[in-house]
């Protein structure tokens, strides 16, 4: 595999993630920033920004790509929608990215734990714009309607990478049942914004990534990330190649052309990175 460019090389600010990272210690949270080793971790801990990562630390399945543990995960903890919401009143946070790790444990994937977090968020930080990234919670209607009762302001749901390699990058979920979550939730609430991520340097075609703009703007899907993947350890998933950044604003005319209303496509974009931004231009567009 060839060495990694320059333009995937990042600098963290140890004194920003240190001062965040004590706030989550002392409120017993997570940042899905430092459990997926996220690349744009200094960069947003120096914003006093960051993804929380609800329902725990530990994932129900085992994805090739992802940096998250796998195991059997500790029931959802009843502090913990407060405690969100008091660190993002802490953070001054003007919009807070909720994500999880997937719970298939619990009989509504933790979708009311995302709604006791909504509201607890809501309630500290009134003005604060609130994104939820959902796992598929199974596709099951209910459980997304736990969420979407909430109004999210964005609601967002992963495809992570094209039809043809989903089993191999992530063998329990299901590329259609992805697709099935995004079209549910704007069919249901065509107010939220409505947005999905992949990555590229998986092994995928320049033709597949274009299905697989068509198969999501389908949906009525509004924000696209794309970004590269990066390797976590030597026992996931390999990378097959890195795109250049030349090759990422290919991406971006592409989908834009294909008609969505924003587009992030970056080597270190990822589906929270700079998420404020989206949301402001999207509404500028509606």
């Amino acid at each position: 595999m060839e060495r990694k460019p320059d333009w995937l090389k990042v600098k963290y600010n140890q004194e920003a993630i240190s001062e965040v990272a004590e706030l989550m210690r002392d409120l017993r949270l997570n940042t899905v920033c430092r459990e997926a080793n996220c690349p744009n971790l200094g960069e947003c801990y120096r914003r006093h920004t960051a993804t929380f990562m609800i329902l725990g630390s530990i994932c129900t399945r085992n994805c090739r790509f992802c940096n998250v543990c796998t195991g059997r995960p500790a029931p959802p903890d009843p502090e913990e929608p407060e405690n969100v919401a008091r660190a993002s009143a802490k953070l001054h946070l003007k919009h807070v990215v909720l994500t999880c790790s997937t719970r298939d444990d619990l009989p509504d994937g933790g979708a009311e734990q995302f709604a006791k977090t909504v509201r607890a968020i809501r309630r500290l930080c009134p003005g604060t714009t609130v994104e939820t990234l959902i796992s598929d919670m199974k596709g099951d209607p209910a459980s997304l309607d736990i969420v979407l009762s909430e109004s999210p302001d964005v609601l967002n749901h992963n495809v992570e990478t094209v039809k043809e390699l989903q089993k191999a990058v992530r063998p329990q979920a299901a590329y259609e049942r992805s697709l099935g979550v995004l079209r549910y939730c704007k069919e249901k609430q065509p107010k939220i914004r409505v947005k999905t991520g992949f990555m590229v340097g998986l092994g995928e075609t320049e033709e597949q990534i274009g299905r697989l703009m068509d198969d999501v703007l389908d949906t009525g899907c509004d924000i696209l990330t794309i970004g590269q993947y990066l390797q976590p350890s030597p026992a996931h998933y390999p990378v097959s190649h890195y795109a250049t950044p030349e090759d990422f604003r290919r991406y971006k005319e592409l989908a834009l052309s294909k008609g969505f209303r924003y587009v992030a496509s970056a080597p270190l974009a990822r589906s929270s990175y700079r998420a404020i931004e989206a949301l402001e231009d999207v509404h500028g567009i509606y």
